[in-house]
């Protein structure tokens, strides 16, 4: 719901991320995500993935 989705992104932006790029990359590796480590795309614990490892658009 819009609660749900206004919380990440405002605590994404008090983690001091560009809500829209934290949003994108999770939304991209969250699916091949481990489950257990689900914790390292919460805003607090998450960092950009390298852009070597990155895939083509």
């Amino acid at each position: 719901n819009i609660a749900d989705a206004m919380t990440i992104i405002e605590s994404a932006k008090l983690s001091g991320l560009n809500p829209h790029d934290y949003l994108a990359d999770v939304l991209t590796r969250i699916n091949d995500h481990k489950i257990n480590r689900l914790h390292e795309l919460l805003p607090w614990n998450w960092r950009p993935m390298p852009t070597t490892h990155k895939q083509a658009a």
